[in-house]
């Protein structure tokens, strides 16, 4: 299985949304919080997601697709 660390940046219309749920659910990705920063007005959070490599493509632009800025993660987040 492939690994990728990302930051998603969440608009204030999103924050609410079960999003990690749906794009963990339907592209079979496991998703690992690595930290989290939610305010009334932005969400952000550093995920380790597994998966395929297709279903690591499809859940990432399932994400952008929805609006949420995904971010590259470089170097580890968390020990």
């Amino acid at each position: 299985m492939a690994r990728k660390q990302v930051t998603l940046i969440f608009p204030q219309h999103l924050i609410k949304e079960p999003v990690i749920y749906m794009m963990a659910k339907e592209y079979d990705v496991i998703p690992n919080i690595r930290r989290a920063k939610v305010t009334e007005n932005v969400g952000e959070v550093t995920l380790e997601l597994e998966g395929s490599d297709d279903g690591l493509k499809k859940a990432v632009a399932f994400l952008e697709k929805k609006g949420i800025k995904v971010e590259p993660v470089v170097g580890d987040v968390v020990s």
